[in-house]
């Protein structure tokens, strides 16, 4: 059975390496090992970012990680959650331990009295697209009857 336990400081390496992993996994050589383990440093104990951890079972290695960013959103008067940053690593996909992830973000949400909860998913990542439509997340709009877009620019 998966366990899951919000990442205190002292395991900010293994954060980091698990978000290594995921860059590496992505096909990406950046940010940098150092960058990204000053990321997760400077994150960890920053009130508005949570990191999750997990393991396939209780006393496992962790194999999964996701981020957490808070923000107040005026339009519900409450704040959000931006879900970031799922990974698990891939011995251990299949095993549940993305879903735990999942459940657990949205438990650390409902805590902390978010309205809502967040994340973007690419169009043909079929598990991930799965996974998120099992806990109801889906691309649609509450105004305008199209579908909501995550659009960036890079500065």
């Amino acid at each position: 059975m998966p366990h899951v336990w919000r990442a205190e400081s002292g395991e900010a390496e293994v954060v980091a390496g698990l978000l290594l992993e995921f860059r590496d996994w992505l096909g990406r050589n950046r940010p940098s090992e150092e960058s990204l383990a000053a990321s997760v440093g400077r994150l960890i104990d920053a009130a508005d970012t949570e990191y999750l951890i997990g393991s396939v079972g209780p006393g496992d290695e962790p194999a999964g990680v996701c981020q957490l960013r808070f923000r107040f959103g005026v339009w519900h008067a409450a704040p959000d959650c931006w879900l970031e940053d799922l990974f698990v690593r891939q011995g251990e996909r299949r095993s549940g331990l993305g879903a735990a992830l999942v459940e657990a973000a949205l438990t650390r949400a409902r805590a902390r009295g978010c309205a809502r909860v967040e994340l973007d998913v690419n169009e043909a990542n079929a598990a991930a697209l799965a996974l998120y439509d099992r806990f109801g997340f889906g691309a649609h709009s509450d105004s305008f009857g199209g579908r909501d877009l995550l659009m960036r620019r890079p500065l």
